[in-house]
């Protein structure tokens, strides 16, 4: 049971704080779900798959007029409303620069954590002040400190994609500080699964939408995307900026009753490419409440409740 609470503890803070599949998402759960898990482990005695709805996306907001590479510095944020363009040819995804092909060294560093509606709104569930700020002096204890992974985006017939499958675990293991991803798999959806992507010429490998991340320990991750948009620069080939909303079901897979725990965070990139080899990058990673999860999601009318800003230096492997 030691072995298996420790593990879990891992993985969730890992998940709370770095974003699920892309390796970081805020501390408002930590706590939280940290308790829950530990729970759980020492009460499990077997195992199970746990059922993973699909998202319900109707209460999303209209977004702003802001400009992608402007909400990397705005002091308030609204959820952007799911983008359904592509949904119906089965083979939609965020699709990056060109030049983001191949394998990357990356160093990513945290350089700002903020509550812009106060601490209760990240305070889990039920606002709890106390979680709250507990869970921010933990995320706060990483600014400054930077994470060693590598990261790969592959070229497909429909453009340059995430690997998400490779970045997943390597995100979550190496901002664990070891293994805590058991496996990564791909999940058919509407708007992005394995039949359309081949009847349309792309191929088995192709990256798709939603993944399926199973824990070395009874819990899993499914995530999904709900909206995406892409804003190459200008006035310049070497600049693109991106922005992709996540919602995230974490579940315990054993006989444990704990309910799943939903999350809403919107990813905000700016890459820069500095030369062939090199690419310097922003990330803002801003959390929204769930109204399947969250007491206060209604005080918090669709606006972030935390940001998480990253810097990122690249090197080409």
């Amino acid at each position: 049971a030691t072995m298996v609470t420790s593990a879990l503890a891992a993985a969730a803070a890992v998940i709370v704080c770095h974003h699920v599949t892309l390796g970081y998402e805020p501390a408002r759960h930590l706590i939280a779900r940290r308790s829950i898990l530990s729970k759980a482990a020492a009460a499990a005695a077997t195992t199970a798959a746990a059922t993973l709805g699909v998202p319900d996306v109707s209460m999303a907001s209209p977004s702003s007029a802001t400009p992608i590479a402007d909400r990397l510095d705005a002091t308030t944020l609204k959820l952007p409303p799911p983008s359904m363009g592509s949904e119906l040819n089965g083979v939609d995804n965020f699709y990056y620069a060109d030049w983001l092909e191949g394998e990357w060294d990356v160093t990513q560093t945290l350089n700002r954590a903020e509550t812009p509606l106060g601490l209760k709104y990240v305070g889990g569930p039920s606002g709890s002040e106390a979680i709250a700020a507990k869970s921010m002096e933990e995320q706060r204890r990483q600014i400054g400190v930077p994470v060693n992974l590598r990261l790969r985006w592959v070229k497909t017939k429909f453009g340059v994609a995430e690997d998400r499958l490779f970045n997943t675990k390597s995100r979550l293991d190496s901002f664990a500080g070891r293994s805590v991803v058991s496996s990564v798999e791909y999940a058919n959806v509407g708007g992005s699964n394995r039949a359309s992507v081949l009847a349309l010429g792309g191929s088995e490998d192709d990256p798709l939408q939603t993944t399926v991340v199973r824990f070395k320990g009874p819990a899993a991750q499914k995530v999904f995307v709900v909206g995406h948009a892409e804003e190459p620069g200008p006035d310049n080939k070497d600049t693109w900026a991106g922005r992709e909303v996540l919602r995230s079901i974490f579940a315990l897979t054993n006989q444990n009753t704990a309910p799943p725990v939903t999350t809403d965070t919107e990813s905000i990139w700016h890459f820069v490419r500095v030369d062939a080899k090199t690419v310097k990058a922003r990330l803002r990673i801003a959390s929204y409440l769930n109204a399947q999860t969250d007491a206060l999601y209604f005080d918090a009318k669709n606006r972030a409740v935390s940001f998480a800003d990253y810097d990122l230096l690249m090197k080409r492997v």
